[in-house]
């Protein structure tokens, strides 16, 4: 009944004058080309979008105006094609959700769910700003974590650039002096010598082999058993599985607090914020908790079951916001508080991993010159000199 309304509304304020034949051809159009077009839109283009939709729709221009706007200003070739089509459904009498909802990969469930529900309240403009601040949020969320893995990666190349510099570089050079010679080489230098013929002459198939791995690895992690195992696992690394879970518990309390505020029902809730999660284990775990609450049991009670993936924190003030009411206000505060324990990782992270990264680098690079070392230092020892 309440959906009936805002169609009509939306109808006489748009004013589309395109026959309902022409407006029916659109749609089929995007469904076969759609596919052409990005699955991934930076989040800050998605930031944009939605928080000046959401100001000029408060401002009182009509949706059509506002979307050829922000057109304008998109610096994304394929977000703006996007617009462009999106743009074209408005005119043909179509709801923004209803186009946007073609573009799931783009948006994502959760953004498409919420600005559906604002049609239907009529507080689209509002659940806009919660979403452009909620795609705030997520963005200094991935800023943090790519920033937390950017110092092993640029160890770890320091290191194999040094390592393959002496091995490539210089051992190739002394080479003939130790085979001119005719010593007894220690085993760290017969090691050396045979990785580094082994890499030469065979670099081009380790190559080949490092990317049938990379591609063969990506591709089993699309079953959807070993992927639900590879996550496990990250659980279980630790500092990463740390990390990792206070991702999660950031993304999931954040998610399922701004859809409970937007008014949505607690299982449709549980199961959106579900399909928004890329963890397999948390994404099982919610979905679980969706067939519990449909049964009328309380959410706090399947977290309690999982304290390894929901901590005690999380279980208690759940409960706490399903006996008072303020469920939404009680997870915007775990969003809260497990971004500041994320940060307050990755702060520490280098720190952590700072002596154990220079001892690797130290023992990788220690090996490499002692290998070549050892055996200049043992023909010299051997060369006594003449006595006349």
């Amino acid at each position: 009944m309440q959906q009936d309304i805002v169609v009509k509304t939306k109808s006489s304020d748009e004013k589309a004058a395109v026959p309902p034949r022409q407006g029916s051809k659109r749609p089929k159009k995007h469904f076969e080309f759609s596919f052409l077009l990005p699955t991934k839109v930076p989040l800050n283009e998605l930031l944009l979008f939605s928080k000046h939709l959401s100001l000029m729709l408060k401002s009182g221009m009509s949706e059509i105006e506002s979307i050829k706007i922000i057109r304008n200003q998109i610096k994304s070739r394929g977000f703006g094609k996007i617009l462009d089509k999106v743009g074209i459904d408005l005119e043909n009498g179509q709801f923004l959700s209803e186009s946007l909802s073609k573009y799931k990969g783009t948006f994502g469930e959760l953004f498409v769910g919420v600005i559906k529900l604002g049609e239907i309240s009529g507080t689209l403009p509002e659940n806009l700003e919660y979403l452009a601040v909620e795609t705030k949020k997520k963005s200094e969320l991935h800023a943090k974590v790519r920033s937390a893995l950017i110092y092993p990666m640029v160890i770890l190349v320091a290191t194999l650039s040094v390592s393959g510099g002496l091995v490539f570089f210089v051992l190739p050079k002394i080479m003939p002096i130790f085979t001119s010679l005719k010593v007894e080489l220690p085993i760290t230098t017969k090691i050396l010598i045979s990785s580094a013929n082994f890499i030469q002459q065979y670099y081009i198939y380790i190559g080949i082999g490092l990317v049938v791995f990379i591609i063969g690895f990506a591709l089993l992690l699309r079953i959807k058993v070993i992927k639900y195992v590879y996550h496990r696992m990250i659980l279980l690394i630790p500092i990463f599985g740390t990390m990792a879970k206070h991702y999660n518990m950031a993304n999931i309390t954040r998610t399922l607090g701004l859809l409970l505020k937007s008014g949505t029902k607690i299982v449709e809730a549980i199961s959106a914020t579900s399909d928004t999660v890329a963890n397999l284990v948390y994404k099982e775990s919610l979905k679980k908790a969706a067939e519990e609450v449909t049964r009328g049991e309380a959410l706090y009670k399947r977290f309690d079951k999982h304290p390894s993936l929901f901590p005690p924190t999380v279980t208690r003030m759940v409960q706490i916001g399903e006996q008072t009411g303020n469920l939404d206000s009680n997870l915007a505060y775990l969003s809260e508080f497990y971004e500041n324990e994320l940060d307050g990782t990755v702060k520490n992270l280098s720190s952590v991993l700072e002596p154990i990264l220079m001892v690797v680098m130290g023992l990788l690079v220690g090996f490499v010159a002692i290998s070549i070392i050892m055996p200049i230092y043992e023909v010299t020892q051997g060369i006594r000199p003449t006595t006349r």
